[in-house]
Formats: structure tokens, C-alpha cells, sequence
């Protein structure tokens, strides 16, 4: 009896395991079949359908719009503003006719280096899909493919982040405040960039 007893607690307890190691593996808002938690989860089915397998539509089409992805979530909330909401922001802002013509060329600028490089990252990982897809993956190729994806996933991000250190620059320390205040995280105080 006592035997039965340890065998059914352990089977619960491994059932338990699996069921929240597939929880923890699942994508956000798709824990279990269907969305639902259930025990035979199956959170990638469907994905094998996409074109690149690591990326979706969505993430390709971003990355090749060269969006910003939340890429420069470390400067943004920490008092460094981005061109494409100063721009939105002008007229509460109190940009003058300077600062908007900067802060339009840093855009331009910022968007040609983004897209540029969100292409060859889409292209690498394109590469990397395929080379999987063709059931002889090597692990010198694959070391390679993914060194180079590191770097570009690198470069984009400190493209996006320097941008904001730029556009800082181009900003009182009175504009950044408000800036932070109008996009609901306001900051304590102004990037040692902004002007004076």
C-alpha cells in the first residue's frame, strides 16, 4: 500500500513538473493546448508555418521598417526622449523651428541605419532557418550564424539607444521633463546631454 502511495505522488509530482516547465516554455497568453493550460500543451504548433521560425510576420515587418521593438526601453524611461515622439510631441513641447529640423534629420538618419540593419538581421536569420531546415546543421556553421545575429541584434539596439542620447542633446533640460510627463513616465531629472 505504501508503495502505491509513493508511486502515485511521484507520478502526480512529475505530471506537476511538466505542466509547469510547458507553462514556463509557452508564449505569453498561450500557456497549454488552445490557450488553455492543458496537460498536453503544445505552445509552438502552428509556428512551424512561418517563413523564419524565430521571428513572426510581425517582428519581420518591424525590423525591416526599422521600428523601434522596445529596443531603447533603457533610455526612454530613464530621461532620454526618442525623435519619433518629440516630433509628435512638438507643439506641447515648444520646439522651435531648430529643433524640429534636427530632430526630422536624426529620424531620417536613425530609420535608413535601423532598416539597414534590421534587413541583414531578417537575412542572418533567415540564413540560420535554413540552414536547420536542410537536416545537416553543423555546429561550426551554427556557432557562426548565431555569432552574427548577436552582433547585429547588438548593433540595432545601440543604434536605437544612441539616437536618444542625440536627441537629448537637442532638447532643454525643461523639454525632457516635459516630454516624460506627457508620455506618462515622468523622470526626476534631465540627461546631462540636454541642453542648458
Amino acid at each position: 500500500m505504501k508503495k502505491m502511495h509513493r508511486t502515485l505522488a511521484a507520478a502526480a509530482a512529475l505530471a506537476a513538473a511538466s505542466l509547469a516547465a510547458q507553462q514556463h516554455h509557452a508564449p505569453s497568453g498561450h500557456a497549454g493546448h488552445g490557450g488553455h493550460g492543458s496537460p498536453g500543451a503544445q505552445p509552438y504548433a502552428g509556428l512551424q508555418e512561418r517563413e523564419i521560425k524565430a521571428l513572426s510576420a510581425d517582428d519581420t515587418r518591424k525590423l525591416l521598417a526599422g521600428q523601434g521593438m522596445s529596443l531603447a526601453l533603457a533610455a526612454e524611461l530613464n530621461g532620454y526622449p526618442g525623435p519619433l515622439h518629440v516630433l509628435e510631441l512638438a507643439g506641447p513641447l515648444q520646439l522651435d523651428a531648430g529643433q524640429q529640423a534636427k530632430t526630422r534629420e536624426l529620424l531620417e538618419a536613425h530609420k535608413a541605419e535601423a532598416r539597414t540593419l534590421g534587413a541583414e538581421l531578417v537575412a542572418a536569420e533567415r540564413a540560420l532557418d535554413r540552414h536547420f531546415a536542410g537536416g545537416q546543421a553543423l555546429e561550426a556553421e551554427v556557432e557562426r550564424l548565431t555569432a552574427r545575429i548577436g552582433e547585429l541584434q547588438a548593433r540595432l539596439r545601440s543604434a536605437h539607444l544612441r539616437t536618444h542620447l542625440k536627441q537629448a542633446a537637442l532638447l532643454t533640460p525643461q523639454q525632457v521633463t516635459a516630454y516624460g510627463r506627457l508620455r506618462g513616465y515622468a523622470t526626476s531629472r534631465a540627461p546631462h546631454g540636454s541642453q542648458r
